[in-house]
């Protein structure tokens, strides 16, 4: 009992200790561009956290902070010329966790236009802009993927989307990005591989894993099923959660203690939830509870756990796919393309998910030959407390945001 309060403390710690996290989510924001021959209006649409990437550590920055920004890096420009800003800079209102952001532009011709977008490159040079541009006199419409490697794109009329000519291997590499700049998916890879004491039990939980992610994301891309987006961030939060406190529970052998204080909580908040408290349903939480407490009694008890997690993995992946898909349906990919650049993206979180395992796996190996590495049960005690308090920090501050 003493090792399991010190663990709980440990988890509660980090916990509190926690700083706002990135979600699964790419770094990315939106611009509307409407062009009414040389007037060009550009409406800006920001995520909070990455207007708060401008501001001190836990500080939120004013708006003027934001448009100073905005309006040094992203502009039009005619003939090679930058196109004025025509003042004042307006601030629309914007869904819950976004901010937005108005601002007219005067060219002296409608000839040779570019646009430019220069913003947040300096923060994550792995930010993607997705830009759409409206032409008035012609009706054209394009998309365009801004991004650092590609900061200013030509406008014409009849100009193809840049989604219709990225490349498979864009495609790839913006599945890559989502893992190595998704904190909360890295998180739970690391649980898959504090879990497997053996490299079979490693290939059977990646392989569940992969299956789950690989169906719900071909799914919700194709318009099948459309979950909630602030559900699922919220429940790829308990996976965290729930693959650390497998961690805790078998290095203890007290599953029973475990599935009870996770499934209680669970239970409690859907009965705030009932009371009008929360973002997430009741039964989605009392279902949850029950989901954990069944899912941790039964891995504390089986001889080998290995093929049972498959099972496991495969729903935890079913989350985390409608996870993955969340950008690409921002994105609004085009139909004659989708299967192209669906297996593309899909590639490139495999391509992701199997580098992090083998670099974090290889890095354990070589520091047992160096007998350089702590004794396990200690790393896994030290290693799953953590994913156990960041998991539960992440859980409920998206539950009730």
């Amino acid at each position: 009992m003493l090792r399991l309060f010190v663990l709980l403390v440990l988890a509660l710690g980090l916990f509190a200790g926690a700083g706002p996290a990135a979600a699964h989510t790419l770094s990315e924001s939106h611009s509307a561009w409407e062009i009414n021959g040389a007037d060009i209006d550009l409406v800006m649409t920001i995520p909070t956290r990455e207007v708060e990437r401008l501001g001190p550590t836990g500080t939120s920055p004013s708006d003027a902070t934001v448009e100073a920004y905005l309006a040094a890096r992203v502009y039009p420009s005619s003939g090679g010329d930058r196109c004025p800003l025509a003042p004042p800079i307006e601030t629309p209102a914007a869904a819950p966790g976004f901010r937005k952001y108005d601002f007219t532009f005067r060219c002296r011709s409608a000839a040779d236009l570019k646009i430019t977008s220069r913003a947040f490159f300096d923060l994550v040079p792995s930010h993607t802009n997705f830009a759409e541009i409206q032409d008035q006199a012609s009706g054209a419409f394009a998309e365009q993927l801004i991004t650092r490697d590609r900061q200013t794109v030509e406008v014409s009329d009849g100009a193809a989307s840049r989604l219709k000519s990225a490349s498979f291997l864009e495609f790839v590499a913006m599945g890559m990005m989502h893992i190595f700049t998704g904190i909360d998916h890295m998180s739970f890879l690391l649980g898959l591989v504090l879990i497997s004491r053996r490299l079979r039990d490693l290939v059977f939980v990646v392989s569940g894993f992969t299956l789950g992610h690989s169906l719900t994301l071909a799914l919700a891309v194709t318009g099948v099923i459309r979950p909630h987006a602030e559900f699922i961030d919220a429940l790829v939060a308990l996976t965290i959660v729930l693959i650390g406190a497998e961690n805790v529970a078998e290095q203890i052998r007290k599953p029973a203690a475990i599935a009870a204080v996770l499934g209680g909580a669970l239970a409690l908040m859907a009965l705030a939830a009932w009371a009008g408290l929360g973002e997430l349903p009741a039964l989605l939480l009392l279902g949850g509870g029950l989901f954990t407490g069944s899912y941790l009694m039964m891995s504390g008890r089986l001889a080998d756990a290995g093929r049972f997690r498959v099972l496991i993995t495969l729903v935890f992946g079913l989350i985390h796919g409608f996870g993955f898909a969340s950008n690409l349906l921002e994105m609004q990919l085009p139909t004659e393309r989708l299967a192209e650049l669906l297996v593309g993206f899909n590639l490139g979180v495999e391509f992701g998910q199997l580098s992090l395992v083998l670099a974090v796996t290889g890095l354990v190996m070589g520091l047992r030959r160096l007998r350089l590495a702590a004794p396990r049960p200690i790393t896994v005690d030290l290693a799953a407390s953590f994913l156990v308090g960041l998991g539960v920090f992440w859980f409920v501050t998206r539950s009730y945001p």
